[in-house]
């Protein structure tokens, strides 16, 4: 062997060590030289062997700095572990996922938990079998206690970096994760109609997953900010089995009971995502309300229900690609052992038609 490739290799296990300890930066190649009692032309020459192995990268005037890729390169495969890989908003996010890692020499490897905590310990035991060197986790039913925090633990013990999307468990608080910013879009959602004239306002959210109570409590404090009631006799609570009822079935009945229970009496209603809106716009006509002319509908989530409803629906959206990005680098981050923080990634309100000033 070269005296550069042992080098090479004499390097690499040094990334490793230092990465631990959050420790991006290489010595310089004098600083290297010295230590291995080599020349500096065979410092460049491992360097750039680490390079083409991905391992290592140079900043022009500040010197090298390794990637967090792992000499093994199925070590640089990525589990996520997603409520599906099919549902309205998950292609795309996983598309752009997808895209950061491969830019960055990493890959995705997708795992459907169908938003079933037995699924997700199924799923979990299995990657303790050869633990990743890190995992994307979406909470499977998160506004519940988990029993798999036990199998969290031990992936942690082995090494594996957790980063949590969309929310975290409360067993967990000290995890990272990207999430929306669910509370100020609830109640951006709310100051919108309240701004509209509309005094009696309903809501519909999730029940089991975190990103409901978060929506409904952002909407709750805006009105209240506001002197405006959001009253409990008008609010609507789903959960996964009406979603899979719905998605499976077609089976919208929770929403034709949401309408004649909570709805009576209001002149806007606050949608968990634009699934549910699509849907409810849809029960809303069987049942003779116009939207907005009797009805305004909001909701979160711009993606394509939005814009196939027979009314075009009011909704919040991201900047494009922002969540997938953010994912993707703050994993990366935690490969190189930098100290990353959780981030809320903020709405902004796209108008269309199913909104309107309340009616007299």
């Amino acid at each position: 062997m070269n005296k550069y490739e042992t080098l090479s290799k004499q390097l690499a296990e040094l990334i490793s060590r230092n990465l631990k300890q959050g420790i991006t930066a290489l010595p310089t190649e004098a600083a290297i030289a010295g230590q291995y009692q080599v020349s500096r032309q065979t410092v460049r020459a491992a360097l750039s062997l680490l390079k083409n192995q991905g391992l290592v990268e140079t900043r022009q005037g500040s010197g090298s700095y390794a990637t967090g890729l792992s000499a093994d390169a199925s070590r640089n495969v990525i589990p996520i572990l997603i409520a599906s890989s099919q549902e309205y908003i998950y292609p795309h996010l996983l598309t752009d996922i997808r895209t950061a890692f491969v830019s960055k020499g990493y890959h995705l490897q997708v795992h459907p938990t169908d938003n079933d905590t037995s699924r997700e310990r199924h799923l979990l035991s299995s990657l303790l079998e050869a633990p990743p060197r890190g995992i994307i986790v979406e909470g499977s039913k998160s506004a519940l206690p988990t029993p798999n925090t036990d199998l969290f633990g031990k992936l942690k013990a082995a090494g594996t970096q957790l980063l949590f999307l969309h929310n975290k468990y409360d067993a967990l608080p000290d995890e990272a994760c990207i999430k929306d910013d669910n509370y100020y879009g609830g109640y951006l959602l709310a100051n919108h109609l309240a701004g509209l004239g509309h005094t009696r306002i309903a809501g519909i959210f999730k029940s089991d997953d975190k990103q409901g109570p978060e929506r409904y409590f952002g909407a709750c404090c805006c009105l209240r900010n506001m002197n405006v009631e959001l009253a409990d006799k008008n609010i609507g609570w789903f959960c996964s089995s009406d979603i899979e009822k719905l998605e499976k079935h077609q089976d919208s009945r929770f929403l034709a009971a949401f309408i004649k229970e909570h709805l009576c009496g209001c002149t806007a209603v606050i949608c968990y995502n634009d699934e549910i809106a699509y849907w409810l716009i849809k029960e809303l006509s069987y049942a003779g309300i116009r939207v907005p002319k009797d009805v305004s509908v909001v909701c979160f989530d711009n993606s394509y229900l939005s814009e196939l409803s027979k009314v075009r629906i009011t909704t919040l959206t991201h900047r494009p690609h922002e969540m997938g990005s953010c994912v993707a680098e703050t994993m990366i981050q935690m490969l190189q052992g930098v100290s990353v923080v959780s981030q809320e990634i903020p709405w902004e309100l796209v108008r269309k038609e199913s909104d309107g000033p309340a009616p007299a």
